[in-house]
């Protein structure tokens, strides 16, 4: 048993025909792979089964769920996902496709051989309870958007308020050079969203997916505007109509439990959709494109600030991340900011503006990351250590894609013009970024639109 890790190592390598990219120590004490690399450590047997069942991503993550695999003492987390995230895009692991004559052949039986010594073969088990159980119905049916939507974001606001801070605000922030903290760059988010829309006092603001309030509140109070604000998670909007009442704005601002295909009251003068697009799909986004263009008035904005990835590897098609369709986000669907901006000129919109955002994503993400550690045994009392670790490694995987252009965030500004093409914009960007000088005083200074210079910049704390 003391050569159980480099047996386990040895045989893995020769199937794959690369060296693996992590030191591996397994429940004997033995270790094995490459001298440096971060180390995580197999803590039994059943996490070598969910290995064996599931190769890949969703084995990996089952494993680290359930904590049968663990980061070493001493190993970052941030290391580790780096080190397999470059290993996966390898050209000859990415391509790599087993067949029979592999598995069977001798390579594949060295594997077996050293399953067989450590004890590891045996029935699939089973996953976390963490891991969403499938969603019915049709694929974004307003019940089984409901049912999704509740998996990811009805896990309790305590939770959510100690990752995202007093912000709450669950899309990234905006670092601007004046921002010292996550508050003052979600602050400054919110803000530029506003002067990107034209808010004006007496203005009517539709927020599609709306959270817990932030922006609808943002808008009310610094820019004099009514504003609903729409999701159909039951927890956000419980908070959110809370915090609508504390902010003294009831008069102001209405929060509905509602699918954004269910809005009967346009028009409304301006649309903001932030963090919600992802959750549409690709065959229901017309749908979504076409029922904003419909509440908007003519010269109205709307504001769609959404993750795009990248576009595929020709002739590969489509395949969502199964960990986080899987424990994140069910039906969650990424489509690049080109299908994006092509969905909603089909629609009637003309495209203004699109701003990238994607370094500030994962700014973002690792503050988010920093909240949890910071308060880990807070986090695992209120919602349990295995839902802890899937926003943990959720987090920074997201972080590492942002940073590392496997995913990107954009600001996509597009406005419904008026008759003979009227887009009511002012000439330059540099005008329409402008706060209004109508607009009630604001307490914090208005974002520099040049934007960061990141640099080297390391966390806020």
């Amino acid at each position: 048993m003391a050569q159980l890790a480099r047996q386990l190592v040895e045989a893995l390598e020769g199937l794959l025909g690369a060296p693996v990219p992590l030191r591996v120590q397994v429940w004997d004490g033995s270790t094995a792979g490459p001298p440096g690399a971060p180390t995580v450590v197999l803590r039994n047997r059943r996490a070598l089964r969910r290995l064996l069942w599931q190769p890949g991503e969703l084995g990996l993550a089952r494993a680290y769920v359930s904590g049968d695999l663990e980061v070493a003492p001493g190993t970052d987390l941030y290391e580790v996902l780096t080190a397999v995230a470059h290993f996966s895009e390898r050209p000859e692991i990415r391509l790599l496709r087993l067949g029979p004559a592999d598995v069977l052949g001798p390579k594949g039986r060295a594997v077996l051989r050293a399953l067989l010594r450590a004890g590891a073969l045996g029935p699939q088990p089973t996953p976390p309870p963490e891991e969403a159980r499938a969603v019915q119905g049709r694929l974004h049916s307003r019940s089984r958007d409901r049912a999704a939507i509740s998996h990811h974001y009805d896990v309790g606001n305590d939770f959510y308020g100690l990752v995202l801070g007093p912000s709450m605000v669950y899309s990234c922030a905006y670092w601007a050079p004046a921002a010292k903290s996550l508050e003052a760059a979600q602050e400054a988010k919110l803000d530029l969203i506003c002067r990107k829309l034209g808010l004006r006092p007496g203005m009517r603001l539709l927020d599609v997916g709306c959270g817990w309030g932030s922006l609808v509140l943002h808008a009310a109070a610094h820019y004099g505007v009514t504003a609903v604000g729409v999701s159909i998670s039951e927890e956000q909007v419980a908070l959110a109509r809370r915090r609508v009442e504390e902010a003294g704005l009831a008069d102001r601002v209405e929060i509905r439990l509602q699918d954004y295909r269910e809005v009967p009251d346009g028009p409304f003068d301006a649309i903001s959709s932030v963090g919600m697009a992802e959750h549409v799909g690709t065959e229901q986004y017309r749908v979504y494109a076409a029922g904003l263009y419909r509440l908007l008035v003519p010269g109205g904005r709307l504001l769609n600030h959404q993750i795009a990835r990248r576009p595929n590897h020709p002739g590969e098609p489509y395949r969502p991340s199964p960990f986080i369709d899987r424990y994140v986000f069910p039906d969650g669907e990424l489509s690049p900011v080109g299908s994006t901006v092509a969905r909603l000129e089909e629609a009637g919109f003309e495209v203004r503006d699109v701003e990238s955002l994607r370094e500030h994503y994962g700014l973002t993400l690792r503050e988010w990351v920093a909240n949890l550690e910071v308060r880990w045994t807070e986090a695992v009392r209120l919602v349990g250590r295995g839902r802890a670790r899937v926003w943990r490694l959720y987090m920074a995987a997201s972080a590492l894609a942002f940073e590392e252009n496997r995913i990107g965030v954009n600001q996509i500004l597009a406005v419904r013009t008026g008759p003979e093409g009227a887009a009511r914009l002012p000439a330059t960007r540099e005008e329409w970024l402008l706060r209004p000088a109508t607009a009630p005083h604001q307490q914090t200074p208005a974002a520099s639109p040049a934007g960061p210079d990141f640099g080297d910049r390391p966390s806020v704390r």
